[in-house]
């Protein structure tokens, strides 16, 4: 798929997403679901507008039923759960199911399990799971735990873990037809992130078009971060970059365009 605009279509068109959320310990109250906030937030920044979410149980005709209605009335299918190690991660079998294709490992997840795991006890046959995939399906990068999520066509196989989702998402920025091209400033400094969390926070909030990523780093024997804004609009991230400047200032801090 291409980046940004398609021409073949009208201009006016609207891009839209669902998004199925799997597993028992959802619907059970246990786990507080954080996915669709994130997947709203970030399809949104691409430009594209999540038009509807259904939240099922690690049962496989559920997850079937929810693929084949949600995806067939959205350019765009996001899951998250249930590709995991365990017995009970059945999301890639499901989807496999309601494509009408057959399960494979995949030899390039297979390889890099076989790379995370090797100092982590080896692969065994329930992380081997993790390497599956509905067959002909890309991968989707995982920088966090090494098991990748999964793309077949307009559908995305993610992690119910947040944190895991939020990298996978990262590595998806805008690589989605549809939408208006995704743009983006980047402010570098040398400060602690947990210092400037607070302006981030309030920064992002009071400009709901942009998205604030933070990636602190250490080097020449001090921190630092780049935080990069990313948006459809130009004019919003020119007003949140200046919000984080001018926080920044305020607290002795030195902006730097462009990042460090």
């Amino acid at each position: 798929m291409g980046n940004g605009l398609n021409h073949a279509h009208p201009p006016d068109r609207i891009w839209t997403a669902a998004l199925v959320v799997i597993g028992d310990e959802i619907l059970s109250g246990r786990t507080h679901d954080k996915n669709i906030a994130q997947v709203a937030s970030w399809l949104g920044v691409q430009g594209i507008r999540l038009r509807e979410v259904r939240v099922v149980p690690d049962v496989e005709d559920a997850i079937v039923e929810a693929v084949n209605t949600l995806r067939a009335r959205n350019d765009y299918l996001f899951t998250t759960g249930g590709i995991g190690p365990t017995h009970d991660d059945i999301t890639v079998d499901a989807v496999a199911a309601a494509l009408g294709v057959e399960v494979v490992v995949h030899p390039a997840a297979r390889a890099i399990l076989e790379g995370y795991y090797a100092t982590r006890g080896g692969l065994n046959e329930g992380r081997l799971r993790m390497a599956r995939v509905p067959a002909g399906a890309d991968l989707i990068e995982n920088k966090m735990s090494g098991a990748p999520g999964i793309r077949l066509g307009n559908l995305f196989l993610m992690a119910g873990v947040p944190h895991i989702t939020a990298q996978m998402l990262a590595s998806l920025d805008g690589v989605l037809e549809g939408g208006a091209p995704l743009l983006s400033e980047t402010i570098g400094c040398w400060v602690a992130e947990s210092e400037v969390a607070t302006l981030l926070r309030e920064s992002e909030r009071a400009h709901a078009q942009c998205q604030i990523g933070s990636y602190p780093f250490f080097r020449e024997g001090k921190v630092g971060a780049n935080f990069v804004i990313r948006s459809t609009d130009a004019y919003a991230i020119a007003a949140c970059a200046k919000a984080v400047g001018d926080g920044l200032r305020a607290l002795g801090r030195d902006p730097i365009s462009g990042g460090i």
